[in-house]
């Protein structure tokens, strides 16, 4: 059961070690694009080119999925950010029970966004956890262990898709040793949230320090993303770094064709690639040719 890219190394992992995947589930197509033209969910690409059945149910929790699933009799389940909470009449089929990747190192970071969150409060470290899911949020016994540095630019795209990889085979390993692993129960007074993003994540406060901003702008890559208002108009901001202007906190100031946006303790940020709506993401230079600024600008 799975659905984003995240998921797609842990399918093909398990199909390449060797384990009779009887199905793939998988959330339903859905409009995407400008076209609004309905996609596949990449869990279903991939199930597609392995030759696997798929099923996407809209609500797994239906009583007819349930009797699907119960007459498939698998051993074990596997859940890689498949979307929907699994009820008890599901958890309670498998013997082997539903085992899941998860990317943090647990119990910090349960939720739905513990890469982008990580980043975003600055983690320099992170990593993955296979769990045995019960009827909590994230809270089940824990299996395996992987850790991991954070580099300092990496961004939740880069950590994303080396947490995929790295998750894909940990859930190998958990699933050949699976009858020798001592389950580890989850200290609940260790634990933190990454909730579901919103867009209003993405909108900077300007009076943050300049490195809480830049963990921000590349946690929340590409979405929410990082943003001001300038003129009125959404500034998303790609790639920035810390400055060397003394401004207050969202004033922006043009230094040798260099644009720097006021933090908190009158420090600020040099931003690098940017994107005002409607409009490309171009390199600060090539948005500075075609938008000229005043000497009192500032981002809300």
């Amino acid at each position: 059961m799975g659905t984003p890219a995240f998921a797609v190394p842990s399918l093909e992992r398990t199909v390449e070690g060797g384990h009779d995947v009887v199905a793939v589930f998988t959330q339903p197509d859905r409009p995407k694009g400008r076209g609004h033209k309905d996609a596949m969910p990449p869990v279903k690409e991939a199930a597609l080119r392995l030759g696997l059945a798929v099923r996407q149910p809209e609500r797994v929790r239906r009583p007819e999925i349930v009797d699907q699933l119960r007459a498939m009799a698998p051993d074990a389940m596997v859940v890689v950010g498949y979307g929907q909470i699994i009820p008890k009449a599901i958890l309670d089929i498998p013997p082997q029970g539903i085992l899941n990747v998860h990317a943090s190192l647990l119990p910090k970071y349960r939720g739905a966004a513990p890469i982008q969150w990580a980043i975003a409060r600055g983690e320099t470290r992170t990593g993955v956890t296979t769990m045995r899911i019960n009827e909590g949020l994230d809270t089940g016994d824990m299996l395996l262990k992987w850790e991991t540095a954070i580099g300092p630019e990496e961004n939740a795209v880069e950590l994303g898709q080396r947490l995929a990889v790295a998750g894909a085979e940990l859930l190998v390993r958990t699933l050949a040793e699976l009858a020798t692993i001592r389950p580890e129960p989850q200290d609940d007074a260790q634990s933190s949230y990454a909730p579901i993003l919103k867009k209003e994540d993405g909108k900077i406060d300007w009076h943050l320090s300049p490195q809480e901003i830049l963990n921000r702008i590349r946690g929340f890559e590409p979405w929410p993303g990082g943003y001001g208002f300038l003129r009125g108009q959404r500034l998303q901001i790609w790639s920035a770094t810390v400055g060397e202007s003394k401004l207050l906190p969202g004033t922006l100031q043009v230094i040798h064709h260099k644009l720097y946006a006021g933090c908190g303790q009158g420090e600020s940020i040099e931003l690098r690639e940017i994107q005002l709506e409607g409009k490309k993401r171009m390199p600060v230079a090539a948005f500075l040719n075609g938008f000229p600024l005043s000497g009192d600008e500032v981002l809300a």
